[in-house]
């Protein structure tokens, strides 16, 4: 039966929320206006800072949040979304809830390109008044100790006289397989990511995972055999690193993302590296594809039309839980996740013939969980 604010046919919808302007677009079955759609993004994401409310009883000290920026679609959405919080707090209070911290991490040492320079000092003209570093994905080492099993991991890293430049690639190029150079990048990405959070006194990280990067995550991170490290990679709370890590944008989807950028007054588009608009391309080679890339395609293409599967995806990883003895657990020398009674190894989580035996055991390099070990070097584990 029609409803009584039905449109007659031929006619553009209502938006649905203010009954007042003509809808741009239909969020999940909603017809909403731009301005109401960009309002629905913004609660989204800060209804899941409560956190970061202001604390009066220490605005002397306001504290500090890290929010890593890639220049992607989702971190730059999220970075102007904080700035329009931060500057709408200011305005109702004269305080803040926090000070953000951005970082940018240089992957170009991995993937062969990357954003120019000068994108990052277009970011700081834009969004002024906040503190910014640039950091090298290969300055992880600066922030390792001498003894670091990391640098066990590939024969020839470790010494003095081995630039950082040297250690990542000689690491990277002992790798048999583009999922494996892909996922111990993205291990060390975090790990420096969290090094320099620590280093300049962070509290917590914002990371700005959309709905459909999280469940892209929650199936390469199951198919890489490091299932277990979900509550941590999916979920806000403290991570085992000893540092809150928070998902402010996990209810929205990324195409919600692109409409956002669209729909924003500010030139947001302009600090956007990788053209958000493109389908995700398949390689031609599969020796070249990851487990990443195929998540990326499947959920970029089952969001169009069916976005309510990737949202339940992210719900049903909601729901794991941290084991309980996960803090007195030790952790993979890579990855730094908890593993479970030390069940390091391709042969710790059992189900094969060795399942039941007395263990060895093992060095510190090779300390490693499952998903890790399945990554790194024979000659390493």
């Amino acid at each position: 039966m029609p409803g009584k604010h039905d449109q007659p046919p031929g006619e553009q919808p209502l938006c649905r929320r203010c009954r007042e302007n003509i809808a741009a677009l239909v969020v999940r079955t909603e017809p909403l206006c731009r301005d109401c759609f960009v309002r629905y993004v913004h609660t989204k994401a800060i209804k899941r800072m409560e956190m970061l409310r202001v604390r009066y009883s220490a605005l002397d000290q306001p504290r500090k949040i890290l929010l890593p920026v890639s220049f992607g679609v989702s971190s730059i959405s999220l970075l102007h979304i904080l700035d329009h919080h931060l500057k709408t707090q200011k305005t109702k209070t004269g305080h803040v809830g926090f000070s953000l911290v951005i970082l940018f991490v240089d992957l170009s040492l991995v993937e062969g390109d990357g954003p120019n320079p000068a994108l990052f000092a277009q970011l700081q003209h834009q969004y002024p008044g906040y503190q910014y570093a640039s950091l090298p994905l290969q300055d992880v080492f600066r922030y390792l100790s001498h003894d670091d099993p990391l640098l066990d991991l590939a024969p020839g890293i470790r010494g003095d006289s081995i630039t950082n430049d040297g250690k990542l690639s000689g690491l990277l190029n002992s790798l048999t397989s583009a999922t494996a150079r892909a996922d111990v990048a993205s291990s060390l990405l975090t790990r420096i990511v969290v090094e320099y959070a620590k280093s300049v006194d962070c509290e917590a990280i914002l990371w700005g995972d959309s709905t459909t990067k999280i469940a892209e995550k929650t199936l390469s991170e199951t198919a890489k055999g490091r299932g277990f490290s979900l509550p941590w990679a999916t979920s806000d709370g403290e991570s085992p690193f000893g540092i809150n890590f928070n998902y402010p944008l996990r209810d929205v989807l990324r195409k919600e993302l692109v409409a956002y950028v669209n729909s924003s007054d500010a030139a947001i588009s302009t600090l956007i590296y990788e053209y958000p608009f493109q389908k995700t391309q398949p390689s031609m080679s599969s020796k070249n594809t990851t487990i990443d890339d195929l998540m990326k395609q499947y959920f970029e293409s089952v969001e169009q039309n069916f976005p309510s599967i990737v949202s339940n995806v992210v719900r049903t990883a909601g729901k794991l839980e941290i084991s309980t003895a996960s803090a007195s657990d030790p952790t993979c020398s890579l990855c730094k996740m908890p593993v479970t009674s030390a069940r390091f190894g391709i042969h710790g989580w059992g189900g094969d013939q060795q399942d039941g035996l007395l263990l060895p055991a093992l060095e510190n390099s090779q300390r490693l969980c499952y998903g890790c070990t399945r990554s790194v070097p024979h000659t390493a584990v």
